[in-house]
């Protein structure tokens, strides 16, 4: 009688929670193959755009001269090569950060858009760059969470590409595709956090999570109670 009752619910209880945590099993096998199959270079664009490249410093550069020269009240400074001129990016707290020019000394404006797309091309690792156009964002865009502003310079014909760089210290500090934009999709579905895509603590995926659990000791019972025994010759 015992192992009826026992059969019984374990077979309701596979059922009931089937139906409510399917679906989203079947987001997590899918979204889970197709980030195993898609190598995470391609995802970070790392295929198109070199975000790595840093050009080497002229010889004359005298780093201890152009250091000597910082604003008072900088914490923190590097120099680096922007756009072929020698800079110093000097930092005044978290965010806060001066473009110097590394032979005089003085202020130097943020970049333009020709500087932003000539800075795409130097990364660029095809044969040909392709066409770009650049946009200088004073807001948060969708698919980019860094500081601002930001020029995005574009190339829609290229996996719908999008790179991100600093006006301030032309570094390239995103680069996203098509490929970029379904894995970030697919990745909401998975940890079911379909809004931000960052949090993987969501009492949504705790619950299903443990709907999940309580799912497969389900199964696992009922396999087992209706697994073929043999019987034993008399």
């Amino acid at each position: 009688m015992k192992r009826t009752r026992l059969h019984l619910f374990a077979s309701r209880l596979h059922r009931w929670l089937a139906a409510i945590i399917g679906i989203q099993l079947l987001f997590w096998f899918a979204s889970g193959t197709y980030m195993s199959l898609v190598p995470i270079e391609k995802v970070r664009g790392e295929h198109l755009v070199d975000r790595a490249l840093a050009p080497a410093l002229p010889k004359g550069v005298d780093a201890a001269a152009a250091f000597a020269r910082l604003p008072d009240g900088s914490t923190s400074a590097e120099l680096v090569m922007v756009d072929g001129r020698a800079v110093v990016l000097a930092r005044r707290g978290k965010a806060d950060i001066v473009r110097l020019d590394a032979t005089t000394g003085q202020p130097l404006p943020p970049l333009d858009a020709e500087a932003a797309k000539r800075i795409v091309r130097t990364a660029w690792k095809g044969e040909r760059a392709p066409d770009l156009s650049a946009f200088l964002h004073t807001k948060k865009p969708d698919d980019f969470a860094g500081d601002l502003p930001v020029w995005r310079v574009s190339a829609t014909d290229v996996d719908g590409l999008r790179t991100y760089v600093s006006p301030v210290s032309g570094k390239i500090l995103a680069v996203r595709t098509d490929t970029w934009r379904l894995y970030d999709f697919l990745w909401g579905l998975h940890i079911m956090d379909w809004k931000g895509r960052e949090n993987f603590n969501t009492p949504w995926l705790s619950a299903f999570a443990g709907g999940a659990l309580v799912l497969a000791l389900a199964g696992f019972v009922l396999l087992v109670m209706r697994w073929p025994r043999r019987r034993r010759m008399p």
